[in-house]
């Protein structure tokens, strides 16, 4: 059943549990709307896959709160910080080596040895990835192939 959550901290809260228990949520970047999964959670992340149609050999963009969270995920760089200083939050995306012990579904990566990282300038986007804690993998909320909403 699809929920419409309200962007205020109710909504918030409850978008946040259901990626919690695996489900998918939609939510807004400053580019486009991103069909959201735990990245941590390999059966959430199928899910993506799964409801797009996305190959899945095609690795996913995660979406961090901060800086401090993307350090988790990708191996930082003197180049990364720089990037990342300049232009988050907003819509660029670092690929990054993957950091040892973290935590990824390897579904995200499509087994790769790297990441693609982005902090999103939408407050509610960040709002949400803040009530998680952790990386949601969301590419645009469109089936594979098609144009983005």
């Amino acid at each position: 059943m699809t929920e419409i959550l309200p962007a205020h901290p109710s909504g918030i809260s409850r978008a946040a549990t259901l990626l919690q228990q695996g489900a998918l949520v939609a939510l807004p970047t400053e580019t486009v709307y991103g069909l959201g999964a735990d990245a941590r959670n390999g059966t959430a992340v199928a899910g993506i896959y799964e409801a797009k149609g996305r190959p899945s050999f095609n690795p996913l963009i995660i979406h961090v709160a901060d800086v401090n969270q993307a350090r988790r995920y990708g191996r930082w760089s003197d180049t990364a910080e720089i990037l990342a200083s300049a232009f988050w939050p907003g819509p660029m995306t670092l690929v990054l080596p993957l950091a040892d012990g973290h935590g990824l579904s390897s579904l995200v990566t499509a087994g790769l040895d790297s990441v693609g990282i982005r902090v999103p300038a939408h407050p509610t986007a960040r709002a949400i990835l803040r009530a998680l804690g952790g990386p949601v993998a969301a590419p645009s909320a469109n089936p594979s192939g098609k144009i983005s909403a």
